[in-house]
């Protein structure tokens, strides 16, 4: 028998978490029935040829539901940039932008060749749920303005126009390695391209917490490579709706951030920055349709309001 060792909390599933057998490398995912859903989903995304690990036991005893897994490998992409980082100053190497075009490219082919059935109303849908939208305007009333709504509104009628796939929804270097992607806990239908495209551009979204960044030229050889893929697949490249995924992601960035009462002063610096990145990223957007991650300002940078001052 397998002996399991916790590893970490599950965010998505209540009293979920996942463990790891050293002797048997296998990973285990459990919860409520929710996770007994996503690893039957894992075995359907297999089965379709995504780069995903196929589940080797799903099921629920009288206790929770769970599955188990092999081994992804010893390291995340995310795991080899902060190493790269660490010794190159917070540099990234090209191997490592190229095995995140590789896996992304798998992905997308994947996704493309499987499409699902779409309509604006289930684009609406999929941005409302990436983004936390409602969360983000009950937590930021001022920002639940006719300029932002427009602004969403524009994206949806723009992504409108690509397949829906079966999406991560949570897509990022930590959870990409080589050969597979891991933790689809957060799977619905999403616009094709939604995951990969903004994978680079998510580090500027930590404010230099990952402790790595990505030049232009690196996003630049990323998303050419995703738009080869997309051509093969699609008959044009994706990256136009860059700017249409960004609006997605800085709204997921800023859910969730507003700080109790009470709160530590790091933590109201932290929501102040997400928020001068929204209203900077909703700006171009609304100018562009683009969003462009590079000149985003550092944390420590950041220059911010006294902690506790409300928008």
């Amino acid at each position: 028998m397998p002996d399991w060792e916790l590893i970490t909390a599950r965010t998505a599933s209540d009293g979920g978490a996942v463990w790891y057998s050293p002797g048997e490398r296998l990973y285990k995912r459990t919860g409520g029935p929710e996770v007994e859903e996503e690893g039957e989903h894992q075995r359907l995304l297999a089965a379709l040829g995504f780069p995903v690990l196929r589940p080797v036991e799903v099921g629920a005893d009288e206790k929770e539901s769970y599955f188990t897994e092999p081994e992804a490998g010893e390291h995340s992409l995310h795991d080899l940039a902060m190493a790269q980082a660490e010794n190159g100053g917070g540099a990234v190497d090209g191997t490592l932008v190229d095995a995140a075009a590789a896996i992304s490219s798998r992905l997308l082919r994947a996704q493309a060749a499987h499409p699902l059935e779409g309509a604006r109303a289930k684009v609406r849908a999929w941005f409302h749920r990436a983004g936390f939208v409602d969360e983000v305007f009950a937590e930021n009333p001022d920002l639940d303005t006719e300029e932002i709504r427009a602004a969403v509104d524009t994206a949806v009628d723009r992504l409108a126009q690509v397949p829906l796939c079966h999406g991560h929804l949570d897509y990022g270097l930590p959870n990409a390695f080589p050969n597979a992607v891991i933790d689809w806990q957060h799977h619905a239908p999403a616009p094709l391209g939604y995951d990969v495209y903004p994978m680079l551009d998510i580090a500027a979204f930590k404010g230099g917490n990952r402790g790595y960044t990505f030049t232009s030229e690196q996003r630049s050889r990323y998303t050419g490579a995703l738009d080869d893929v997309a051509r093969q697949c699609t008959g044009g490249p994706l990256s136009p709706h860059a700017g249409d995924f960004l609006l997605a992601k800085c709204f997921f960035f800023l859910a969730r951030m507003r700080p109790k009462d009470g709160a530590s002063p790091a933590k109201y610096r932290k929501w102040h920055y997400r928020r001068a990145l929204f209203i900077r990223s909703a700006e171009e957007y609304a100018g562009t349709r683009n969003i462009d991650t590079t000149g985003f300002p550092s944390l420590a940078d950041f220059e911010h309001r006294s902690p506790g001052a409300r928008p």
